[in-house]
């Protein structure tokens, strides 16, 4: 079966503008029940300077199952082209969520309806490789500690919960053929080496996963035959070209300030020692 290649922005759109396969996909990844999925108004493409459509960014507003009834959670999705570009827009991708008006909900305590700030969930798809880690899949979990004894707090502060969060880093290229759970055979999806000799359409066997996964599979055929979903693939071809191109220009000056700096400082050394 041939399905349009997700790494796509354009397609990774059209599959999450389902919200029924949005909650499945994001409630596989979290492992948590999701009771409700509402999608937020966000902005489509991070833009700076001269890069657009690098970061790509999705918002919404869950009500996940807990053990004890339930609770309310802001989950966020970046999906990143380049490794420069997480920490190039670390300001943007968190501390705006703080200012929103939408990322707060309402509550009874003390029978008087409160506002509170929803906790935030980050889930990264990166198109490139990390430094030092290699698994496909990295879950990143905050832990309470008493400075003073070094002991782990177990319980939980609404203080806390509302200003720093938890996050999945999902690496598209380390990727198994060979999964090893079903979070990993979902997003074998993703998975680059079964891309055809058209870079928009890749090879997968719906046989091979889950009936429950099957409409997520279905979607991403379905967006081959929508003609402004391919389209915008040739665009953002064009675009990723025109932004390789301008950062092998920019290495390229890299390197000649640095071998002038270079060749400066022999200069000056020469001048001392003369």
């Amino acid at each position: 079966m041939q399905i349009a290649n997700p790494i796509y922005d354009v397609v990774f759109k059209y599959l999450m503008d389902d919200s029924k396969i949005a909650r499945l996909l994001i409630s596989t990844i979290i492992g948590e029940k999701i009771l409700s999925l509402d999608f937020l108004p966000q902005e489509k493409v991070v833009a700076l300077e001269q890069r657009s459509l690098t970061v790509y960014r999705l918002d919404f507003s869950a009500k996940i199952q807990t053990a004890d009834g339930y609770k309310n959670v802001l989950i966020e999705i970046q999906k990143a082209k380049f490794a420069s570009d997480i920490m190039r827009f670390r300001k943007y991708l968190g501390g705006e969520q703080y200012q929103k008006k939408e990322n707060v909900y309402r509550t009874m305590i003390r029978g008087k309806e409160m506002k509170k700030a929803m906790p935030i969930l980050s889930i990264y798809f990166l198109g490139h490789k990390l430094e030092h880690i290699t698994v496909p899949i990295i879950k990143v979990q905050r832990e309470y500690y008493d400075v003073t004894t070094g002991k782990e707090i177990k319980q939980r502060e609404e203080f806390i919960e509302s200003l720093t969060h938890d996050s999945f880093i999902i690496q598209i290229p380390h990727l198994r053929q060979k999964y090893q759970t079903e979070v990993e055979q979902l997003l074998s999806v993703f998975d680059q080496r079964n891309v055809t000799s058209d870079h928009h359409i890749l090879n997968v066997k719906e046989q091979d996963f889950p009936p429950k996964y099957h409409p997520l599979i279905r979607r991403l055929q379905r967006a081959i035959t929508e003609p402004d979903v391919r389209k915008t693939m040739d665009i953002e071809d064009e675009i990723l070209e025109d932004l390789q191109d301008l950062e092998r220009e920019i290495e390229k000056k890299d390197q000649i300030i640095e071998e002038k700096d270079r060749l400066i400082e022999e200069l000056k050394n020469k001048l001392k020692n003369q």
